[in-house]
């Protein structure tokens, strides 16, 4: 059962990634605000970051690559929230929209589930399950 929801979890996610890496290259001017200053080049970090989302998107997809893309995902998504981030402290719009506090904290336990659900993809985080020697590595 715990290998079927990890199955139908990769597939979501790994569609989700894909069509959202597909929207870097499709809208690239919505997701330019929220690049941090300091990196400059906004266009080439939204299309890199688009570029690697296609790829982890796949990954997630077909069964032989879901492990290491759930590896990939969680920390493409760690990485990806200085973003969110600095939109957050710097109250950057994006889509038009400035969003409240409430939001980016609600956006936060998204992120932060998110990384979670990437690490049971990836086969790092226990399930019952899981041997009591693969448990202990993991500790």
């Amino acid at each position: 059962m715990i290998e079927r929801i990890r199955f139908i979890s990769s597939i979501i996610l790994g569609f989700a990634f894909l069509k959202i890496g597909i929207d870097h290259f499709l809208d690239p001017e919505w997701f330019e605000p929220i690049v941090p200053e300091i990196l400059g080049f906004p266009r080439f970090w939204v299309l890199a970051s688009g570029a690697v989302e296609i790829i982890i998107g796949i990954m997630l997809i077909f069964p032989v690559t879901q492990k290491i893309g759930g590896k990939s995902c969680a920390i493409l998504l760690i990485i990806l929230y200085w973003a969110n981030l600095n939109m957050w402290i710097n109250e950057i719009p994006i889509g038009g929209q400035n969003f409240e506090g409430k939001w980016h904290v609600l956006r936060l336990f998204i992120q932060l589930m998110l990384i979670g659900i990437a690490l049971f993809i990836g086969g790092i985080v226990p399930t019952r399950n899981d041997s009591d020697e693969d448990i202990a590595l993991i500790v």
